[in-house]
């Protein structure tokens, strides 16, 4: 079922098994609405343009912070979305603009909530926050790993709130230390998911790949607030902590690579 409404300018939105859905970017947002209030998605593209117009004017005034590598620290009249990401990359020990993605979907997944009776789900290229009272499907992308498209999860009801975040030296465009071909996060937080996922990636590396990926959840292990870490690297994966229910699923790793890493199946 495919809708037009005037209300959203004519972006599309489609309708499958009592979920809306409304794909959009602004700038360097990748912005997937899930809903089951088409008025939640109205409200998505307003909440989204308020945060972001936040962070830019922020950003416009303190420089460090877009370029800044390491933690910062918390200041005083910091916007909502610009605190959320200092306060979660301080936990993860890397610059507060590795955070922002999982913050905005996050805040905007929070304004959304009380327009959504069962689900209200919001992904910024790969990085997810979701309310939900029904179970929901996400697989993953991995890059060239054989195991990319291969494997999901099911998120049941008990599973929410959840942060879920992905970082990838090989198919992400943003900045990475690391060799990683996907590391999920998976938290109470997707701010928090994001920043450790760039702190954990940029933890695997080295020409022995058995021992990059134990690196990594070394790091994860250090991180407080992370409810489990998947890491990909090659053929070997390595996991820490709990992870909700795995899927075996034969992915469409073009739409994946689409929808950026993760995809709601």
């Amino acid at each position: 079922m495919h809708i037009n409404v005037n209300a959203y300018k004519g972006l599309p939105v489609t309708y499958n098994k009592g979920l809306y859905r409304l794909r959009f970017k602004l700038k360097e947002s990748n912005m997937l609405i899930v809903s089951d209030n088409i008025k939640a998605l109205k409200l998505a593209l307003n909440s989204t343009w308020h945060h972001r117009r936040l962070l830019e004017d922020y950003i416009r005034r303190d420089l460090t912070f877009l370029y800044a590598l390491n933690p910062v620290k918390v200041k005083p009249g910091m916007p909502t979305i610009v605190k959320l990401a200092t306060e979660a990359a301080e936990k993860a020990e890397v610059g507060p603009m590795a955070a922002i993605p999982g913050a905005l979907a996050e805040l905007v997944a929070r304004d959304i909530k009380p327009y959504s009776r069962l689900t209200a789900m919001v992904e910024n290229g790969g990085e997810i926050f979701a309310y939900s009272k029904k179970p929901l499907n996400i697989g993953v992308y991995a890059g060239f790993s054989p195991v990319s498209g291969r494997f999901g999860f099911k998120l049941e009801a008990e599973d929410f709130p959840i942060g879920i975040a992905t970082s990838s030296a090989t198919v992400s465009h943003a900045l990475s230390f690391g060799e990683a071909d996907a590391v999920i996060v998976f938290s109470d937080s997707s701010a928090l998911a994001d920043a450790a996922a760039t702190a954990i990636c940029n933890s695997v590396r080295g020409e022995d790949v058995e021992a990059s990926v134990q690196g990594g959840l070394e790091k994860a292990e250090d991180i407080e607030g992370l409810r489990g870490v998947l890491i990909v690297r090659n053929n070997y994966v390595g996991i820490v902590g709990k992870l909700p229910k795995f899927l075996n699923i034969k992915g469409n790793l073009e739409e994946m690579f689409k929808a950026g890493k993760v995809v709601l199946l």
